[in-house]
C-alpha cells in the first residue's frame, strides 16, 4: 500500500501520495485534465520559469515586510533547487487544462511549499507552517503568475533556437563557398531559367534564414514586459502599492533578464499580442525552412530519372521492398516539423481571439503550442545542419549538362542580338534539339570569340553591360560600385 497524507480544499478531503511535493489540487487537476499526456515538466523552462516567478514575489514580499525572512528564505531555497532543475517530475500537470493556468498555478504553489515545509523542518502538508496560497501565492494570482512565467519561459527557450538557427546558416554559408564556383541551371515556375552557381543557392538560403534570428530577437523584447502586481484583473487588488514595480526588479535581479511592469495592468492582463506576434515569427520560419527542405528534396531526385544535382547524406535505407532505395529522410521530417509549426500558429491566433473581457482563459494552449513550436524547430535546426547540409555534395557532370542543354542562357545574348532574335533562337533551339551557341554562330549573329566572351560563366552570374556586337564591358565587379 502506498503511504498517503489527507489534504483539505475547497471541496472537501483527498488522500495524496505521501511522497508527492504537489498536493490536493494538483491532485484534482491530474484527474480532469488527462488531456495531451504533457504535463509541465515536459518544459523544464517553463517549471524553472515558475520558480523564478514564486521568488521573485517572496523576495518582493520580504522587503515589504509582508512576509516573515524564515518563510521567504524557505520559499527561495525551494525555488533555487527548482531552477536548478530538482523537482521537475513533481510538476504533473497537464500543459491544456481549463482555468486558465490555475492548476499550473496552484502545482508550483505546492511543490514550492512542501519543499519549503521540509527545509523549516516540516512534514510535507502541514500548511500551518507554511500555506501554498496565503504565503507561496502571497500578492499573487494565476492571472498575473501564468503570463508572467510564460514570457519568462520564452525567453529562456528562444536563445536555444537562435543558436541553432545561426549553426544551420553557417552550413549553408560553408557551403555556398565550397561551391562558389559551380555552375547551374536556376529555374523559375519549374522552367529552365538562366544560370547561377550552387554557392549563390546555398548562400541565399543562409540569407533568408539569417534575416529570421533578427526577427526573433526583435520580437522576444515584447516579452520585457510583464503584468505582475496585477493579480485578478489587473486592478492590483490585495497587493502593497510597491509591489509590483519591486517584484519586477526582484525578478531582474534573480534571472539576469530585465524585466519592467506594464504601464496599464488591466490591458496587459488580457492582451496575448506579443504571443500571436512571436508565434507568428516561428511559423515564418517554419515556412521558410519548409521551403528549403523542398528544394532539397527536388535538386537531390533521382538518382536516375529525376534532377539528380546533387547528393544528401545517406542516413538510413529507404524502402522495406526496394533495394538500394535512399529516401530524404532529413528534409521530409522538417517539413512535418514546419507543418506543425504552422497548425500551432493558428491555435495560438484562435486562442488570442477567444480571449474575453479582463483575461484570456486559453493562455495554457497558447503555452503549449509557442513551447512546442519553438522546441521542436530548434530540434529540425540542428538535425537538418548537422544530418543533412554539412554532407551535401554535388555532381558537377550533371550541372553541367544542364547548362549544355538549355536554352536558358539564351538570356545573356538578348542585350546584344536582341529579344526577338534571341526569341527565334531559342525556338530553333527547342525544336531541333540544338545548342544556342551553335545556332548564333551559324547565323552569324556573333563570332566565336564573342560569344564565348558573354557567355562565361562570370559574366552570366553577375551583372555586366554589354552594349553591342564589338562593345562588350567587362564584367562588374564588387569593386568598381
Amino acid at each position: 500500500m502506498t503511504e498517503v497524507r489527507t489534504e483539505h480544499d475547497l471541496l472537501g478531503d483527498r488522500d495524496v501520495p505521501a511522497s508527492a511535493y504537489y498536493g490536493v489540487q494538483t491532485l484534482r487537476a491530474q484527474e480532469n485534465f488527462h488531456i495531451t499526456d504533457v504535463p509541465l515538466k515536459h518544459f523544464p523552462p517553463l517549471v524553472e520559469a515558475l520558480a523564478y516567478v514564486k521568488h521573485a514575489a517572496a523576495r518582493a514580499n520580504q522587503e515589504l515586510g509582508i512576509l516573515d525572512d524564515e518563510k521567504a528564505d524557505a520559499i527561495g531555497a525551494a525555488c533555487e533547487e527548482i531552477v536548478s532543475g530538482q523537482l521537475h517530475d513533481h510538476f504533473v500537470v497537464d500543459m491544456i487544462q481549463g482555468g486558465a493556468g490555475t492548476s499550473t498555478n496552484m502545482n508550483a504553489n505546492e511543490v514550492i511549499a512542501n519543499r519549503a515545509l521540509e527545509i523549516l523542518g516540516h512534514e510535507k502538508g502541514q500548511y500551518e507552517h507554511l500555506h501554498p496560497n496565503n504565503d507561496v501565492n502571497l500578492g499573487q494570482s494565476t492571472n498575473d503568475v501564468y503570463p508572467t512565467a510564460l514570457r519568462l519561459a520564452i525567453l529562456l527557450s528562444f536563445p536555444e533556437l537562435t543558436a541553432a538557427m545561426e549553426n544551420l546558416i553557417e552550413s549553408l554559408k560553408a557551403k555556398g563557398e565550397e561551391y562558389k564556383d559551380i555552375l547551374k541551371m536556376g529555374r523559375t515556375q519549374m522552367q529552365d531559367a538562366v544560370p547561377m552557381t550552387v554557392g549563390q543557392e546555398f548562400t541565399a538560403w543562409a540569407t533568408t534564414i539569417a534575416e529570421d534570428v533578427q526577427r526573433l530577437t526583435r520580437t522576444a523584447r515584447l516579452f520585457h514586459e510583464m503584468n505582475m502586481g496585477a493579480t485578478a484583473i489587473g486592478t492590483g487588488i490585495t497587493t502593497d502599492p510597491r509591489y509590483a514595480n519591486l517584484v519586477a526588479k526582484k525578478l531582474t535581479e534573480l534571472t539576469g533578464i530585465e524585466f519592467v511592469t506594464a504601464v496599464d495592468l488591466v490591458e496587459a492582463t488580457s492582451d496575448t499580442g506579443a504571443f500571436v506576434t512571436f508565434s507568428g515569427i516561428l511559423k515564418r520560419v517554419a515556412v521558410k525552412t519548409s521551403k528549403i527542405c523542398n528544394d532539397l528534396r527536388l535538386l537531390s531526385s533521382g538518382p536516375r530519372a529525376g534532377f539528380n544535382e546533387i547528393n544528401l547524406p545517406a542516413v538510413q535505407p529507404g524502402s522495406s521492398v526496394m533495394p538500394g532505395k535512399v529516401n530524404p529522410v532529413i528534409p521530409e521530417v522538417v517539413n512535418q516539423v514546419a507543418y506543425q509549426v504552422i497548425g500551432n500558429d493558428m491555435t495560438v491566433t484562435m486562442a488570442a481571439e477567444g480571449g474575453q473581457l479582463q483575461l484570456n482563459a486559453f493562455e495554457p494552449v497558447i503555452a503549449y503550442n509557442i513551447l512546442n513550436s519553438t522546441r521542436m524547430m530548434t530540434r529540425a535546426m540542428d538535425t537538418l545542419s548537422e544530418r543533412c547540409i554539412k554532407g551535401i555534395t554535388v555532381n558537377e557532370d550533371v550541372l553541367g549538362d544542364h547548362i549544355r542543354r538549355s536554352i536558358g542562357v539564351i538570356t545573356a545574348l538578348v542585350p546584344v542580338i536582341g529579344y526577338a532574335a534571341s526569341t527565334e533562337i531559342a525556338a530553333e533551339a527547342l525544336k531541333s534539339g540544338r545548342g544556342v551557341a551553335e545556332l548564333v554562330i551559324e547565323r552569324g549573329l556573333l563570332d566565336e570569340a564573342h560569344l564565348r566572351h558573354i557567355l562565361a560563366p562570370e559574366r552570366m552570374t553577375k551583372p555586366y553591360r554589354a552594349t553591342g556586337k564589338t562593345d562588350i564591358m567587362p564584367v562588374i565587379t564588387d569593386a568598381d560600385l
